[in-house]
């Protein structure tokens, strides 16, 4: 693409990024955009397909693009949550804070619940234009065993998720993605441990020296997402964040977008 129609296309971007197009939202005709965007018809066209080709948009009709995303279920209504009278501290340090809370569900009587809160972190899963993901096969002594697994660390304080994201899989494999998109927010323990976890998808990656960090490094592979079922009936990934990213992947496989380079 041309200056005009990179700029333009960045612009589409930035607004489906920023949430200026939400999910199930149905983009301006093209009539629209070619004015606003003083740009040919064709030229847009081609904008619109890359985007539809990167999963960015899709199209309903002969010429209708929305932005993917929406869903037909609806939040139910009058269900109450649990009252929270208080907490305290039971044990605590630099990694692991134990609480009880004292609680009182709907309908239900007061008692105190154990909490465990643990540290914010965020994890990436790397992928090339062969449909490989980035991984690591490393030795886990709680459950005792090796297995592998998607670079990802703690968020630093004041640290923006996806700084983290790239910077440990810089520090963890040496390779440093292209681009990192966020999938999803998800809490891995959500009945009694509170650890917010971030998972990233990098798209292309330049390798830019040897791990730094040699204690999470262990070996470092590019494996063939097709390798992943059988990887995963094995009991050889470890950690929700490496399951939860790969099965996204598998999931959209075959979609545009998910798995091209950027």
């Amino acid at each position: 693409m041309g200056p005009k129609t990179t700029k333009v296309y960045e612009t589409l971007l930035t607004r489906l990024a920023s949430g200026e197009y939400a999910p199930g939202d149905k983009l301006p005709s093209e009539r629209t955009l070619v004015e606003e965007l003083s740009i040919g018809r064709t030229a847009l066209r081609q904008v619109l397909t890359r985007l539809v080709s990167e999963g960015k948009l899709e199209v309903r009709g002969r010429s209708s693009y929305r932005v993917p995303g929406a869903v037909s279920v609806q939040q139910p209504e009058g269900v109450e949550p649990w009252r929270v009278h208080g907490e305290r501290d039971v044990y605590d340090n630099r990694w692991v804070k134990l609480q009880l809370w004292d609680v009182e569900p709907p309908g239900l009587k007061r008692f105190e619940h154990h909490v465990v809160r643990l540290h914010h972190v965020a994890i990436t899963a790397v992928l090339d234009d062969r449909d490989r993901v980035l991984m690591m096969w490393r030795y886990r002594f709680v459950p005792q065993q090796f297995g592998w697994e998607l670079p990802g660390g703690i968020v630093d304080e004041g640290e923006d998720p996806a700084e983290t994201a790239l910077r440990e899989v810089v520090e963890e494999t040496g390779w440093r993605p292209k681009s990192l998109e966020h999938v999803v927010t998800y809490q891995p323990m959500v009945g009694m441990v509170d650890s917010p976890h971030e998972i990233f998808v990098g798209h292309g990656a330049e390798q830019v020296g040897s791990p730094t960090d040699l204690e999470e490094a262990g070996h470092i592979e590019w494996v063939p997402l097709a390798d992943i079922p059988g990887l995963m009936a094995r009991g050889e990934l470890m950690g929700s964040g490496t399951l939860v990213a790969l099965l996204h992947i598998l999931a959209n496989r075959g979609k545009p977008g998910v798995t091209a380079v950027r």
